[in-house]
């Protein structure tokens, strides 16, 4: 019984002081009206006319300074962020970690390059150790993330490795690999591709084959 009550008692309390702010709300709302109605027919056109666009106005130009700070604070913040993991990546020894590092960070940059391109070989560095150790089923993700980021990064130098991994067991590292040469448009594996996007079994690596190609022009 104590417990409920206790619990109970919050939720009584927050209603009866919304209370008087609905009384209020509607009492505003009732002399908005009656004040309108006994306006003169001159002062409502001033009012439709001049007073309600420029406050429209000034309303729409406050909301758009308020998202542009808003905009540029979110942008500092992953920027400072940003920092602090290369910070941590460039620290790290441990493989396993500087995967996980290297990972938040090209999720972080919204999945593109710039920015990272005084760590990127390094970063490309962990992502192909991973698709060579990370072996077995219960692995692919890592070695499919591996995979796809190598593609954002525009590491060139993997590319044979990412052709090796379009005969990959699992689908998803296959599909990763595929999405990753289409980013480089990396024309070397182009007749690999045109291969497995005719005979490999899974529609998605069949699709991202094609897509790879068609990006090759």
């Amino acid at each position: 019984m104590t417990q409920s009550q206790g619990k109970t008692a919050p939720e009584g309390q927050r209603g009866q002081a919304n209370l008087p702010s609905a009384l209020f709300v509607i009492a505003l709302i009732v002399a908005g009206i009656w004040g309108w109605h006994h306006l003169s027919f001159d002062a409502q056109d001033i009012i439709i006319e001049e007073v309600i666009p420029v406050v429209f106005l000034t309303g729409v130009a406050s909301l758009s300074v308020w998202l542009g700070i808003k905009k540029i604070r979110k942008r500092r913040n992953i920027l400072k962020r940003r920092d602090t993991l290369i910070q941590q990546f460039t620290q790290e020894t441990s493989i396993r970690k500087r995967f996980d590092l290297a990972t938040a960070l090209i999720e972080l940059n919204n999945y593109e390059r710039q920015g990272l391109e005084s760590i990127a070989p390094a970063m490309a560095q962990v992502f192909a150790s991973t698709i060579k150790t990370s072996l077995g089923d219960k692995q692919h993700r890592l070695r499919g993330m591996a995979a796809s980021h190598l593609g954002v990064l525009e590491h060139r130098e993997s590319i044979p490795l990412l052709i090796r991994a379009l005969e990959d067991d699992h689908a998803y590292v296959r599909g990763c690999a595929a999405l990753a040469l289409g980013r480089m448009r990396a024309v070397e594996a182009k007749a690999k591709l045109e291969i497995t996007m005719k005979e490999d079994w899974d529609q998605t690596v069949r699709s991202r084959s094609r897509e790879a190609v068609e990006r090759m022009g």
